[in-house]
């Protein structure tokens, strides 16, 4: 009997070990997590978002024969399969299943030259994209390609979950200068961001891509994109509510201050493995060649019109060749609380953008 015993539990200890293997899920995730190619140069690291790419490359350079290899999550397929040679001088398409088969996702992927981002921004499109509730701004580049907005909406996707597109900090609202516009709110997360030391959400809009950094959240916003011409002014129409009551990112109310809106963007040199400015350095760094920043933000129910120039900042001057080369990168950049990356702000605080413009050389 002494002996039976111990085998019994051996024996088990093999069935419910076995079990657990049998029943282990598979991977559900179908995800691209990279991308590498071999035969032109990127000038900055690959932009993925939910299920696009872009990958900057100079104007001079053949994507009509690239063959892509695809890192993605475990498990997962791609079809056309990694290393098939596409002409990618127009976007394509890659279908990602996940391990369980039970999910496929499309990413369109593009490559852009020299015609850069879109300069006039009218707020009225929003993209195709039904994996997620909230709203993504797209506008028309010169090449008639698309430009694709980013913000911080993902970043509080798990705290707004089954919520709709107008519960979120940047969505598109009706009541625009023209048909819609751009519509940023600052908002509570609640406990669950309290939690995490995020206590309000304000809302957001730039040029670049949005990776939640959950050790820093304020490397979460990566802003700019390569830009290849001379920016003179930013010009457009906005509105700006303040919300009642401005908190610091204890929560703690701060009676006499009240809550700012920003709305600036700057140019900044690239290289040296910095590709893009954050919610810390996007009015600091010593990158920054030229700066347009609106300075007299005031409450207002009227849509105003404003045209900020841009400046050199601190006698800092633009290298043609450089520019030429795609080394600068352009972010513009707008916020319901100015010091929202900080938590710092009023909630309810909301800003209304339409009928933007960027004027070039």
């Amino acid at each position: 009997m002494r002996l039976i015993r111990p085998l019994l539990l051996t024996m088990t200890a093999g069935v419910v070990l076995s079990s657990c293997i049998k029943e282990e899920a598979l991977n559900a995730e179908a995800d691209i997590t990279n991308i590498t190619v071999k035969g032109t140069e990127l000038i900055r690291k690959p932009v993925i978002t939910n299920n696009t790419i872009q990958l900057y490359v100079n104007g001079w350079a053949d994507v009509t024969h690239l063959a892509p290899v695809f890192n993605l999550t475990e498990g997962a397929t791609i079809e056309p399969k990694d290393s098939t040679v596409r002409d990618f001088t127009q976007p394509q398409q890659y279908v990602v299943t996940s391990q369980d088969g039970q999910w496929k996702k499309t990413y369109t992927v593009s490559f852009i030259a020299n015609n850069d981002i879109a300069t006039a921004y009218h707020f009225e499109t929003l993209k195709v994209d039904n994996t997620v509730s909230y709203d993504t701004f797209v506008d028309k580049t010169p090449d008639g390609g698309t430009f694709e907005w980013a913000s911080g909406n993902s970043g509080v996707s798990f705290i707004l979950s089954g919520k709709g597109a107008k519960d979120y900090p940047t969505s598109q609202s009706d009541d625009g200068y023209k048909g819609k516009c751009l519509k940023l709110t600052t908002i509570s997360t609640g406990a669950v961001g309290a939690l995490f030391g995020s206590p309000i959400a304000a809302g957001n809009l730039f040029t670049g891509s949005f990776e939640l950094d959950f050790g820093d959240t304020g490397k979460s916003t990566h802003f700019g994109v390569p830009f290849r011409q001379t920016p003179l002014a930013l010009v457009g129409y906005y509105k700006y509510k303040v919300g009642d009551k401005f908190t610091d990112k204890n929560q703690t109310e701060i009676k006499d201050r009240k809550d700012d809106f920003a709305l600036y963007a700057v140019l900044f040199e690239t290289g040296d493995g910095v590709e893009y400015l954050d919610g810390h350095n996007s009015l600091t760094s010593d990158r920054i060649v030229l700066k347009a920043m609106l300075e007299d933000c005031k409450e207002t129910n009227e849509w105003t019109r404003f045209s900020i120039p841009f400046k050199a900042v601190d006698g800092r001057t633009i290298d043609a060749e450089k520019l030429k080369e795609g080394k600068y990168s352009l972010a513009i950049i707008m916020s319901s609380s100015k010091d929202g990356a900080n938590f710092e702000g009023a909630v309810g605080s909301t800003l209304y953008v339409d009928e933007l413009e960027l004027f070039t050389k």
